[in-house]
C-alpha cells in the first residue's frame, strides 16, 4: 500500500503506516542535517511503536505525572527516534517549573531543524531541554545506569507513600540499549546492581544488530548477552524479529507479568532495515544514507520516494487513539485518586507536592548543630555525617548510599526508621550500591530526575570512575549530592594510589557543578545549607578523613561565609593587610597558624577561606574585591592538591603552595613535611610574596 493512498486502513495496515512513519522521519532529518544515525532508528521503530502505543503509561498532554511509566533511549545516538515518537504522540512542552507550555514538546518544524543551533532536537536526547527526554544519554550505558535509579525510586515511593486504597506510585521503566551500552563497564554494573535489588519494574530492551560503529559487532563482541543477564538474575526473554510485533506484544506483557525480578528483551533487528545497500551494514549507524540510498529506501517502505518529512493522513489520530486516549484516562483517575488522597493524607500529599517541586519542607534546617571552638575538632567527615543525619529526619525523601564505605565516608543514616533498601524490602533509605561507583552515580542521577533528593559516597579518589555521570548530572542541571571524602594526602598510609592530587582541578572545570571543600565543622553546616538549597546544580562536598580544629568564631568570622564561596576568616586589625593567606579545607587551619605567626612578627595578614570558588565567582565584582583586594598583590594559597586554576587569584607575584606530583605511604604528619604543608612553609612563601610584589 502506498502511503499517500486515501483509503480505510486496516488496522495492520494503520501499524505499517505509523512505523514507516517514524523510520522516513529519522531518515529525512538526518539527510536534511548531513549528520546523525538512521540505522537504529529504522531498526527499532516498530518496537517503539509496540512500547509507546500498547503499553506505556504516559499522558503526553501532562509529561511530568508523577506516576507514568519512564522511557530511555540509552542509545542516544538514534535520538531521531525519540524525536519522532515525542512529535506523533503529540507530547505537551513544559516549563522549568514543571507547568505546560501549552506547545508541543517536538513540532515537524522542529525536526527539520534536527541537529541546528537552539533547536528542540539536539544531537542526543537533554533533560530540560526537550519534554518527553527522562534524562540525557549518549555517553553509552549512562541511560541504562539511570534507569536503575529510576525503578529504585519507583519502589522507594510506594513503599513509602502508598497507603490502602491509594496507589499513588506504581509505574515501570523502560530503556532501549544497543551493544555499547552493554560493552560499557557502567552497563555491567548497572545490570548487576538491578539483579540484586530484584527490580521487577524494570525493562530494558537490547537491540541486538550485529552492527557497531567500526564494522561487525563480532568483531569485538562475542559474548552470550541472555546467558551473562540471567547470570545477573534477570528475566531474559528473545524476539527473533523486531518487526514482528506480536511477538513483541507478548514479550512486553511477559515482562508485566514477572514481579520478582529485572527483565531484558533480546530483539534481534536490522540496522537501516529497508535500506537495499546499507542493511545491516555500520554505513547505516553514524552517517545519512544519501539521497539516491532514501529514495531507494522510501521505495522499500511503499512510500513516495520524493517526499520529506511526510505524516500520511490517520497517523496522528492513531496515536492520539492509542497511547494519547489511554495515557489521558489512566493520568484523569490517577488525579482523582491523588485528590482523595489528599484530604485523607494532606501531610504525604504535601510532600509528593514539595518533592515534584523540588522544595524543602519548613523548618528543614531547624535542628542543625552549631560546633564549639575545639583546638583537636574533628574530621570533616564525621561533621558532615552528623549533619547529614539531622536533615535527613527534617527532609524525608533525602536519600542515598555508598560504594561500600559508608562506614568510612559517614554517609549511613544512623536513626530510627531509616533503615535499608534492599530486594523486596524498598522503604528504606540506605542504599547499598557495593563497588560500583560508575553505577551508583548514575543511579542516584536517575533518583535525582525522579525528584528524590539523593547522595551518594566514596573516596575522593575515586571520582574518577564516576566522572561521566557528575559530568551528566551538571549537563542535567539536576541536584545530584556527590560526598567525597579522604580528600588529600592527609589520609596517610593508603599511599599515592588513594591520595587525591588532580580531582579537585578536574571537577572545578565541570560547568554548573558546585563544589565545597569546608575548612572547620561549622563551614561543613553552612556548606550544607547550600546544597539543600540548590534546585538545579548538582554539588560535590569534600572532606577530610584526618581531624581539623573547629575554629573560634568569637575570635574569627562566622561560617556563614560559606554562602559566598569565601570569606575573609581573620583580617589584620586595621583591615588593610600587606598579605592574603587563601586555601580551602585542611589547609585553611595552616593559614590560620601562619596568620598569628606573621601577626606577632608585626606583618599584617588576612585569611580567606574559600570553600567554593563557584559560588564566588558568582557573587558582586565589589564583594570580590573586598575579599581580594586588587591593590594587594602579595597572595599566598595553600591547598593539598595540584595547583591548577590558583594563578587567577595569586596573581603573577603570588606565591602557591601545592602539590606537583602524587603523593606516598607514611603517616600524616610525615606527609605534610615532606610535601611543604607547614606553618613555617606558609610563613616563607607569605615573605616572598610581600617581597615579590614590592
Amino acid at each position: 500500500m502506498v502511503a499517500s493512498e486515501q483509503t480505510l486502513l486496516t488496522s495492520k495496515q494503520l501499524d505499517t503506516l505509523s512505523i514507516n512513519t517514524i523510520r522516513t522521519l529519522a531518515i529525512d532529518a538526518v539527510q536534511q542535517a548531513n549528520s546523525g544515525h538512521p540505522g537504529a532508528p529504522m531498526a527499532l521503530a516498530p518496537v517503539a511503536y509496540c512500547l509507546w502505543q500498547q503499553f506505556l503509561r504516559l499522558d503526553p498532554a501532562n509529561p511530568t505525572w508523577p506516576n507514568r511509566d519512564r522511557f530511555v533511549l540509552s542509545n542516544g545516538h538514534a535520538s531521531m527516534l525519540l524525536y519522532a515518537m515525542l512529535y506523533l504522540t503529540e507530547v505537551h512542552g513544559v516549563n522549568p517549573e514543571y507547568e505546560s507550555t501549552g506547545e508541543f514538546a517536538v513540532t515537524l518544524d522542529d525536526i527539520k531543524r534536527f541537529r541546528q543551533i537552539d533547536s528542540r532536537t539536539p544531537g542526543h536526547p537533554e533533560y530540560r531541554h526537550t519534554a518527553g527526554v527522562e534524562t540525557t544519554t549518549g555517553p553509552l550505558g549512562q541511560g541504562i545506569g539511570n534507569t536503575v535509579g529510576m525503578a529504585i525510586a519507583a519502589h522507594w515511593l510506594a513503599a513509602n507513600f502508598n497507603r490502602p486504597g491509594f496507589e499513588i506510585f506504581k509505574y515501570n521503566v523502560y530503556a532501549f540499549c544497543g551493544d555499547g551500552d552493554l560493552m560499557e563497564g557502567v552497563g555491567a554494573e548497572a545490570a548487576s546492581l538491578a539483579g540484586h535489588l530484584k527490580l521487577p519494574n524494570l525493562c530494558w530492551t537490547y537491540d541486538n544488530n550485529r552492527i557497531t560503529l567500526d564494522g561487525p559487532a563480532d568483531w569485538s563482541f562475542t559474548e552470550d548477552v541472555g546467558e551473562r543477564f540471567r547470570g545477573y538474575g534477570w528475566n531474559v526473554i528473545h524476539v527473533i524479529d523486531a518487526n514482528d510485533l506480536d511477538a513483541l506484544a507478548k514479550a512486553y506483557n511477559n515482562f508485566l507479568a514477572t514481579t520478582d525480578r529485572p527483565t531484558l528483551i533480546v530483539v534481534n533487528s536490522h540496522i537501516g532495515y529497508g535500506s537495499p545497500h546499507k542493511q545491516d551494514t555500520n554505513e547505516a549507524h553514524g552517517e545519512p544514507l544519501g539521497e539516491e540510498e532514501v529514495r531507494l529506501t522510501k521505495e522499500n517502505y511503499g512510500w513516495p520516494e520524493d517526499a520529506k518529512f511526510l505524516v500520511p493522513d490517520g497517523v496522528l489520530e492513531n496515536f492520539r487513539q492509542g497511547i494519547g486516549k489511554r495515557g489521558h484516562d489512566l493520568q484523569k483517575k490517577w488525579q482523582a485518586s491523588f485528590a482523595e488522597y489528599t484530604k485523607k493524607f494532606p501531610e504525604l500529599a504535601d510532600q509528593i507536592n514539595r518533592m515534584q517541586h523540588r522544595e524543602l519542607p519548613d523548618g528543614w534546617d531547624k535542628n542543625l548543630p552549631t560546633f564549639p571552638a575545639d583546638a583537636k575538632g574533628m574530621a570533616t567527615r564525621d561533621s558532615g555525617g552528623k549533619v547529614l543525619n539531622v536533615l535527613a529526619q527534617s527532609v524525608p525523601w533525602l536519600m542515598g548510599g555508598s560504594a561500600d564505605l559508608a562506614t568510612s565516608d559517614r554517609t549511613r543514616l544512623k536513626f530510627e526508621g531509616a533503615g535499608d533498601f534492599q530486594p523486596g524490602s524498598y522503604a528504606g533509605r540506605n542504599l547499598h550500591f557495593g563497588v560500583r561507583e560508575h553505577a551508583m552515580a548514575g543511579a542516584i542521577n536517575g533518583l535525582a530526575v525522579s525528584k528524590i533528593r539523593p547522595y551518594c559516597g566514596t573516596f575522593f579518589n575515586f571520582t574518577d570512575y564516576m566522572k561521566p555521570a557528575v559530568r551528566l548530572a551538571a549537563l542535567m542541571e539536576i541536584p545530584t549530592i556527590f560526598i567525597y571524602t579522604h580528600d588529600s594526602i592527609g589520609l596517610g598510609e593508603d599511599g599515592p594510589t588513594h591520595q587525591p592530587i588532580d580531582q579537585l582541578a578536574m571537577l572545578r572545570a565541570v560547568p554548573g557543578l558546585v563544589l565545597l571543600r569546608p575548612a572547620d565543622a561549622n563551614e561543613v553546616v553552612e556548606a550544607w545549607k547550600v546544597i539543600m538549597q540548590l534546585k538545579h546544580e548538582p554539588a560535590a562536598l569534600v572532606l577530610t578523613r584526618q581531624a581539623l580544629p573547629t575554629f573560634d568564631r568569637s575570635k574569627y568570622r562566622p561560617a556563614s561565609g560559606v554562602a559566598k564561596g569565601a570569606y575573609t576568616l581573620a583580617d589584620a586589625p586595621d583591615g588593610k593587610p600587606e598579605v592574603i593567606l587563601m586555601g580551602t579545607g585542611s589547609e585553611v587551619a595552616l593559614c590560620v597558624t601562619a596568620y598569628e605567626q606573621l601577626q606577632s612578627e608585626g606583618i599584617k595578614a588576612r585569611v580567606v577561606s574559600m570553600p567554593s570558588w563557584d559560588i564566588f565567582e558568582k557573587q558582586s565584582d565589589d564583594y570580590k574585591k573586598q575579599v581580594l583586594p586588587p591593590a594587594i598583590k602579595a597572595r599566598v594559597s595553600v591547598e593539598a592538591a595540584s595547583t591548577f586554576g590558583w594563578s587567577q587569584y595569586v596573581g603573577p607575584t603570588g606565591k602557591m603552595i601545592g602539590m606537583h606530583r602524587f603523593g606516598a605511604s607514611a603517616p600524616i604528619k610525615d606527609l605534610l613535611k615532606k610535601f611543604g604543608f607547614t606553618p613555617d612553609k606558609v610563613v616563607e612563601a607569605a615573605r616572598a610574596a610581600i617581597a615579590a610584589s614590592k
